[in-house]
């Protein structure tokens, strides 16, 4: 009787936790903030495309005088953004990543509320489609990732939940998986990208955001590939000198594109320090117009995120020679302005480039060779490699090339490290770390008599 009776019991106090709102109320916050990620991952797709759009309607196609608007609108709006982004949003400026990547190692609440917060998820998403307007070589991925991790940290604020390391990892692999529609990529981006040191017990967290994410999204958009699907079939027999161009070369141009930004944002940080407003705005102004004039030489091909460029390489339509220089060039340009954007899209879109330049080279085809380069300088430029091979697979939908878009990436990731061992975001989020860092020591520190 006394084992029956001891059974009741505990079949008792099971029964009070789970109908207990001390337990339901984080689950119900937590998969709420989950599939809002995803709801909000569609809106701001779908309005980055018309804020794409309308950017291609103001500047025109018909060579007129329209087709310069560019060079008064672009550098006026990189400036708009930047005085914005430094006067209202100030943690919105860049990709979003190195932001949600220093809040996972910033204990305090308000060193991480400055980096993500519903504040910066407004911010960062009207600026972002405000720079998309205006020509800006930029994607909605990188911010995607600082919205999620945003929406995660306040529904673990409301929902009373301690695990903030984890909640951030989750909302940031929910903001990649919703952004680009693959599931894995979010996950394997979770581990590889944001969680360097990553922790098993996130798995559920991780998992259950990017489901219920990828849910919402699924059900306004229905299942789709990114870029649609890609065709041709890399055959290692007669593409393996391919693979190893898009891997090495790519890697290569991808390491000189983290190189460059990471040195020249050093500059501008230590030049902007005596007159940190006026001479953001200037910097925003000179890269803008700078942007201007590589997109109107183009023919317009490097303004926006480039994706109907990457889609057409993939699809078998071969780009300029030297797109991928001048795609390179604006995407440099715009991330080192000081306006919020991501270099997701754009990135690919140079490998794509690139890719498509030495496929005509190698005598390869267009498609097969946009795919390989894509991963090749994807790897290089975020030196996870793992993440741009898998986010490519997803996006394409062609897993016949698994193996060759696996090589591409390794070689690319081999060959960065080679020129470069500070990886593109983990660098940058340094530099928020040691402001916060600045920022206690500053109010630590006694007032002067």
């Amino acid at each position: 009787m006394a084992g029956i009776s001891r059974k009741y019991r505990l079949l008792r106090r099971s029964q009070a936790m789970w109908v207990s709102r001390r337990v339901w109320q984080p689950r119900l916050v937590f998969w709420a903030g989950a599939i809002s990620i995803g709801l909000i991952s569609v809106l701001f797709a779908l309005l980055a495309d018309r804020a794409q759009a309308l950017f291609h309607a103001m500047t025109g196609h018909d060579g007129g005088w329209r087709f310069y608007v560019p060079l008064v609108v672009t550098p006026l709006g990189f400036v708009g953004c930047a005085w914005l982004a430094h006067s209202f949003f100030p943690g919105s400026q860049g990709s979003g990543i190195p932001q949600a990547i220093a809040a996972r190692h910033l204990r305090d609440e308000d060193d991480r509320s400055r980096l993500l917060s519903l504040r910066l998820v407004v911010g960062k998403i009207a600026l972002t489609i405000v720079g998309l307007a205006c020509g800006a070589s930029i994607g909605r991925e990188g911010p995607t990732v600082q919205v999620g991790a945003s929406v995660m940290l306040q529904a673990a604020r409301w929902g009373g939940m301690a695990q903030a390391r984890g909640l951030i990892l989750a909302g940031s692999a929910a903001g990649i998986a919703a952004a680009f529609n693959t599931p894995l990529a979010g996950i394997v981006f979770a581990i590889e990208e944001m969680g360097r040191a990553y922790e098993a017990r996130t798995n559920g967290l991780v998992l259950t955001a990017v489901i219920l994410a990828g849910l919402a999204s699924l059900g306004l958009l229905g299942n789709y590939t990114y870029f649609g699907v890609a065709k041709d079939t890399v055959a290692f027999a007669t593409d393996w000198p391919l693979v190893l161009a898009c891997g090495v070369i790519g890697g290569g141009v991808g390491a000189l594109f983290s190189l460059l930004a990471l040195r020249v944002m050093r500059r501008i940080r230590r030049w902007n320090a005596l007159q940190p407003l006026p001479r953001t705005l200037m910097v925003a102004a000179i890269c803008g117009l700078a942007v201007a004039v590589i997109g109107v030489a183009s023919g317009g091909l490097t303004f926006g995120t480039g994706y109907a460029q990457a889609r057409g390489a993939i699809e078998g339509t071969p780009l300029p020679a030297f797109f991928f220089v001048e795609k390179f060039a604006a995407g440099l340009l715009s991330m080192v302005s000081g306006i919020p954007g991501g270099l997701f899209a754009p990135s690919l879109a140079v490998g794509a480039g690139l890719g498509s330049t030495l496929g005509l080279v190698l005598g390869a085809a267009t498609g097969t060779a946009a795919l390989l380069g894509m991963a090749g300088y994807f790897a290089g430029v975020v030196q996870a490699p793992m993440t741009a091979f898998v986010i490519i697979l997803e996006m394409t939908g062609n897993h016949d090339n698994v193996i060759a878009l696996m090589c591409a990436a390794m070689l690319g990731y081999g060959t960065a490290r080679l020129i470069s061992n500070e990886p593109l975001y983990h660098a940058l989020s340094r530099v928020f770390i040691a402001e916060a860092i600045r920022r206690r020591r500053a109010e630590a520190e006694p007032p002067r008599s």
